[in-house]
């Protein structure tokens, strides 16, 4: 049962870090070129491990902010459902249940702050059976230049 949620830890925080990492941007503010995402996770109330990486946006990219940073659920044995979403130039936010072979509550807010630099925080709680992973990850990211 640790292995298995040990795996679900990881799964979860990684689930939050695409949701993060692999989309696009929109927003009157946010301007394509290449962004440094810095990544400081908590996971059950203990400091992991930072993650830095670099993310290009396209000017498709940052057609719609939306699409970018809200979740796509991809999840077997479970029915996702978005229970808030608010959306306008300078905020995102948004939270997905969802219930079945493993629970997952995520929330996340997005802070457009000006046309290079934005914040946002993730939470997480997974629960597998009586066994609960809490997580949140603080984000900042910086547009550093064009992409190459």
């Amino acid at each position: 049962m640790l292995n298995m949620l040990k795996s679900v830890e990881i799964a979860s925080l990684g689930f939050a870090l695409v949701l993060l990492t692999s989309s696009a941007a929109r927003t009157d503010g946010l301007e394509a070129g290449l962004w440094k995402v810095v990544t400081k996770p908590v996971v059950n109330g203990m400091v992991a491990p930072g993650q830095e990486t670099m993310r290009c946006l396209t000017a498709d990219d940052v057609a719609n902010l939306e699409v970018t940073f809200s979740p796509n659920s991809r999840t077997t044995n479970s029915t996702c459902e978005n229970t808030e979403h608010e959306a306008t130039p300078q905020r995102l936010k948004w939270h997905l249940q969802c219930k079945g072979q493993i629970d997952m509550d995520i929330a996340g807010e997005f802070a457009f702050d000006s046309r290079d630099h934005y914040t946002a925080t993730i939470t997480t709680q997974v629960s597998l059976g009586n066994q609960i992973q809490r997580s949140r990850a603080a984000i900042e990211a910086q547009r550093v230049g064009a992409c190459p």
